[in-house]
């Protein structure tokens, strides 16, 4: 058996065009808090610790899409991740970095799956 990451949910992430509607309607109607907020984005937790990443989004969504933008696994190392992803064959679409979003200090890198879809590898620092 091969040998698995320890990774976890950590979002799913979302392009939306009317973004205060939406923010109004994870917030007010469905109860989410607010993590952090930066231009255009905000990062709102679940009760369960999940999280939904809102992004403003000025063109049209895709139809192929949904609205969705990329799925986010919690894990204890990103660059090992993105490595072991790419010996896997999924090529790294940008490499990990120290980030910020609002007060929250991450790291983050991404990958594309195999289907295309864009994954995210997310550390909380």
């Amino acid at each position: 058996m091969a040998e698995s990451l320890k990774t976890g949910f950590h979002h799913v992430a979302l392009r939306v065009p009317n973004f205060d509607e939406a923010l109004a309607f994870y917030t007010e109607a469905l109860g989410l808090t607010i993590r952090a907020r930066w231009e255009g984005a905000a990062l709102l937790q679940l009760s369960d610790g999940g999280h939904l990443e809102l992004f403003a989004g000025t063109e049209p969504v895709p139809q192929t899409q949904n609205g969705y933008y990329h799925m986010a696994y919690r894990v204890d190392d990103v660059d090992g991740a993105l490595a072991r992803a790419a010996q896997f064959g999924a090529p790294t679409t940008i490499p990990a970095k120290d980030a910020r979003i609002g007060d929250m200090a991450i790291r983050c890198g991404f990958c594309q799956g195999p289907g295309g879809e864009s994954i995210e590898f997310f550390k909380e620092l």
